[in-house]
């Protein structure tokens, strides 16, 4: 089964149909040439974030609590066919990254761990970039070192 399954996905994967691999475990994901946005399956990701035996029934007491609680993140969620194990195309929830983003906050996980952390620092320095401009732009000098922005500026 797992070499068909491997087959498959060589001969029909692409960049609008495809599945990423985070820490050994697959995520499929979807490419929206039209909105320009990656759609990545919720059920995958909260496996991979959980270490759930169910990551199914754990997305879905997950959206019942944020619905109570008033999110819009599992009312928004959209759904697309993507490849399941059987070799189906199979309705599927999906997020997009800020979608995703938000969902991840959401999860009591060690694995969540690190995103929140994450999402933190980049939330504080947008802040502080909002009460100083030059920031921001001494920010994007410091990531693109070797950049065209650097050579720009003669830096």
């Amino acid at each position: 089964m797992v070499t068909f399954i491997v087959d498959f996905l060589k001969k029909n994967m692409t960049k609008e149909n495809a599945i990423k691999l985070f820490q050994d475990q697959r995520v499929r994901v979807h490419w929206n040439e039209e909105n320009e946005k990656w759609y990545f399956s919720i059920i995958d990701v909260i496996g991979v974030l959980t270490d759930s035996e169910n990551p199914r029934k754990y997305w879905s007491v997950l959206k019942t609590r944020l619905k109570k609680e008033g999110s819009e993140v599992a009312t928004n969620c959209s759904r697309l066919k993507l490849l399941a194990l059987d070799g189906k195309m199979r309705l599927t929830d999906v997020a997009d990254t800020e979608q995703l983003l938000r969902l991840i906050q959401s999860i009591p996980s060690p694995k969540a761990e690190p995103f929140k952390v994450w999402l933190a620092k980049v939330g504080y320095e947008r802040i502080e970039e909002t009460e100083d401009p030059e920031l921001a732009f001494d920010r994007a000098m410091e990531n693109g070192k070797n950049s065209e922005l650097r050579k720009l500026y003669k830096l």
